[in-house]
């Protein structure tokens, strides 16, 4: 059996010095989705007020993600940047300042980090300034106010996430740029490319040449589409003939018939979602695609719980060697149904590593099962009775 990873605790490393390596960083996943869920965070602002408001609940959230074999954990301070906080009537910058709740953001996220092995990420995304039509001078004063807090409080990295335009991302990349600290930048497009219409494999070599290390997709579309996309990003980096990392962080709902802008366009965003959401099963399989497109840093996006997390710490298990410490309560596939009362839930546990024996699409722990497979009552009726003959 793999061991767990609380027992595998290594020295501190970078992230570049990871990816380098050829190591698979896991990302944690999504904050203001799962907070406005727990009564943290309002609907239509998505501000992150809750690190100042509620600071309990940012940690405990980020310590759910590190269990669950997160590598990376972000600052809670998507929407974070004063223009952000302070548009719309939401006067969080007046109430409470951007300088709290960015800085108990990264200190919420260095304590809960310093419990594991596990790099303090702070991030900036798309503004309100950008999308006024202010000058690049102003917008990048923004951002530069929400990086002096992630050098004083020097974090391990920086991420530019969330951007719908590559010409706001390359702005806030070339101002991440001047910590001297890596750089990871992600764009919340599909296939289609940008707003402007720019390809993202474009996106991809502009963001490079600006300074990024590591380039790729989170938010806005479900994980087929986004590594699609990164699988695009790819394809132009190699063409341009420049080197960088790949990133996925896709949503955990499943959006086939999204347009451009993704599943914001939905009639169901944001509150209809849940029939939506993706299963553990689903998440496997993301993780081994990912992994087999060339992608080392894995994560996930809004509607991304821990569990989630969880399978893809799990799922590539064997190439890293170690499970994650949630997975104690979480064997290998379904082996703790051998302990349930009712005889049928004890039968699908045979059914399904029967299963697991057949299915070459996960390597991990967990294979691909239909849910009408589940359902099948005859199937497991019969592997019931089979049970009972060979006992």
């Amino acid at each position: 059996m793999l061991p767990i990873a609380k027992t595998l605790k290594q020295g501190k490393r970078g992230i570049v010095e990871r990816l380098d390596a050829g190591e698979i960083v896991i990302g944690d996943g999504g904050f203001v989705f799962a907070l406005e869920k727990r009564g943290y965070v309002k609907a239509g602002p998505w501000t992150p007020e809750a690190t100042v408001e509620h600071p309990e609940a940012v940690r405990q959230l980020h310590r759910e993600f590190l269990r669950a074999g997160s590598n990376v954990l972000q600052t809670f301070t998507f929407y974070a940047s004063e223009d952000k906080l302070e548009n719309r009537g939401n006067y969080v910058a007046e109430k409470i300042t951007c300088q709290k709740v960015n800085e108990a953001a990264c200190d919420i996220a260095r304590e809960v980090a310093s419990e594991g092995d596990a790099l303090v990420a702070g991030g900036v995304s798309q503004t309100p300034s950008y999308l006024s039509c202010k000058d690049k001078a102003e917008v990048k004063a923004v951002f530069r106010k929400q990086l002096d807090i992630f050098m004083k409080k020097n974090v391990d990295f920086l991420i530019a996430e969330y951007f719908e335009h590559v010409e706001e991302a390359v702005w806030a990349v070339e101002v991440l740029k001047e910590s001297g600290k890596p750089v990871a930048a992600t764009m919340c497009i599909g296939p289609e490319g940008d707003m402007h219409g720019v390809p993202p494999g474009q996106c991809a070599v502009q963001l490079v040449k600006a300074g990024a290390s590591i380039v790729g997709v989170n938010c806005h579309f479900d994980p087929d589409t986004v590594l699609e996309t990164v699988k695009l990003m790819k394809e132009g980096l190699q063409a341009a003939k420049l080197k960088a990392h790949l990133m996925s962080q896709p949503l955990a709902f499943h959006t086939p018939d999204c347009g451009k802008q993704g599943f914001i366009d939905l009639p169901e965003f944001p509150f209809g979602l849940e029939p939506r959401i993706i299963t553990r099963w689903d998440v496997q399989k993301y993780a081994r695609k990912a992994y087999d497109l060339g992608i080392r840093y894995i994560g996930g996006c809004c509607g991304f719980e821990p569990y989630h997390i969880r399978a893809i710490a799990e799922e590539l298990a064997p190439e890293r060697g170690f499970l994650p410490e949630a997975s104690e309560k979480h064997g290998s596939w379904g082996n703790s149904l051998s302990m349930h009362t009712k005889p049928w839930v004890r039968a699908r546990y045979v059914y399904l590593n029967c299963k697991a024996q057949q299915s070459n699409h996960c390597k991990g722990l967990y294979w691909s099962i239909k849910q009408t497979e589940f359902r099948d009552l005859s199937i497991t009726l019969v592997l019931y009775m089979l049970i009972i003959l060979r006992n």
